[in-house]
């Protein structure tokens, strides 16, 4: 039986373990690495090799979606570190304005 990657790394920090009270600028970093996976993903698409022999305004409309889900959905696992270094980067500039530091 095999086990998720996620969980052979240990837990992942809570919201509040990062420092986060509602976990509210997670969410934001997670929606923010969704879009840049959403994009990457729209790029491998365009990089199509041939025809696509069922191709159709319908499928396109339905791969678009299912590709937004999958990218929902890793970014919600937060393996590409991508929200993990956004958050990281936010909660320096909060608590450096908490503090009366100017940058």
């Amino acid at each position: 039986m095999t086990t998720p990657i996620s969980s052979s790394l240990g837990p992942t920090p809570t919201p509040a373990a990062a420092g986060g009270g509602d976990g509210s600028l997670r969410k934001a970093a997670e929606a923010f690495e969704a879009v840049i996976l959403r994009q990457l993903m729209a790029s491998m698409r365009q990089a199509k090799l041939g025809d696509d022999i069922f191709g159709s305004s319908a499928s396109d409309n339905f791969r678009e979606m299912a590709d937004a889900r999958t990218a929902d959905s890793m970014a919600s696992l937060r393996q590409f570190g991508i929200a993990d270094m956004v958050e990281a980067q936010l909660r320096g500039r909060i608590a450096g304005a908490g503090t009366g530091g100017a940058r």
